[in-house]
């Protein structure tokens, strides 16, 4: 269904990454009103010019499409289901989920959306808050190609790259777990590497400058590494995201029966860092399990 002032754009979840990206929308011409549990999050967006709501039925009420930016499959579900906002939405809108979910979940949410008639669309994102600030997300959607058709002027106001993966909702979901999967392992090993330059008296900066000049860089090692040798550096994606996300990554490994040994053992790593109370910290600071294991 097309969006217009009859019908405008539900965002759900005004959080750190989901502000910026229903600003975008409203920047883009998208006539849409936000929710989110915060005031906060709502009289940001006012302020941005969108209309906030104080209810979920209320944001639902008539929209074209909902997009759910939400933290979970639990969220949305309960946002859908449990509070009625399916319910509420025109007849023939679409849901846009682009919050990182197991694909078990995301499927189940599909199937029971499009059997009332409106489509599903599983978009999840990568970038983080600056790719949302920028609308340069990587947004890896999957739905039938003339669901995707209908909501690519959407997706393409929050991420300038939109990829259609596959045209069963699940597929968006399993290919965020890979993105998830190679940024939590690069990110471990990146701690490793830095943690044995430090434990044999390596400045770290030396020991960063080399090896990200290096054969064995990475993205994740040039953009954490900085971070990992600060005392407290700023927060871009805590700690606690992948837990969660590595979490979801060995779930649809298992789903599958698909060994994830690395994976495992990062989301190990992220979960002891998480247990000696840095969950809310930068996920750079995954290097302080290898401080603690290593006595440094």
């Amino acid at each position: 269904m097309a969006v217009s002032a009859e019908h405008p754009v539900a965002f759900v979840g005004l959080g750190s990454m989901g502000l910026p990206m229903a600003r975008n929308l409203v920047r883009h011409g998208f006539p849409v009103r936000g929710f989110d549990v915060r005031a906060e999050g709502r009289n940001a967006f006012a302020g941005a010019g969108g209309t906030p709501a104080e209810t979920i039925a209320a944001v639902a009420e008539g929209a074209g499409a909902l997009v759910l930016m939400v933290v979970n499959a639990d969220q949305a579900d309960s946002v859908l289901f449990g509070e009625g906002a399916l319910e509420r939405l025109a007849p023939g809108a679409t849901v846009v989920l682009m919050a990182t979910c197991p694909p078990a979940a995301v499927a189940a949410l599909a199937k029971r959306v499009t059997a009332t008639g409106r489509a599903f669309v599983d978009a999840p994102v990568s970038g983080g808050v600056v790719g949302a600030e920028a609308g340069t997300l990587t947004i890896m959607a999957a739905a039938p190609a003339a669901v995707i058709a209908e909501v690519r002027s959407l997706l393409g106001a929050m991420g300038d790259k939109v990829f259609h993966v596959g045209p069963e909702p699940g597929q968006g979901a399993t290919m965020k777990a890979v993105n998830q999967l190679l940024c939590g392992v690069n990110l471990a090993a990146a701690a490793e590497a830095l943690s044995l330059a430090a434990k044999v008296g390596i400045d770290g900066a030396t020991a960063l400058e080399i090896v990200s000049g290096s054969s064995a860089s990475s993205w994740m090692l040039r953009d954490r590494g900085p971070r990992m040798l600060e005392e407290t550096p700023r927060v871009t994606s805590a700690v606690d995201i992948f837990v969660k996300d590595l979490g979801i990554v060995l779930e649809a490994g298992r789903s599958e029966k698909a060994a994830l040994p690395l994976a495992a053992l990062a989301h190990q790593l992220f979960l002891a860092a998480s247990s000696r109370g840095a969950g809310t910290e930068d996920d750079s600071q995954v290097i302080g399990s290898y401080r603690a294991l290593n006595g440094k």
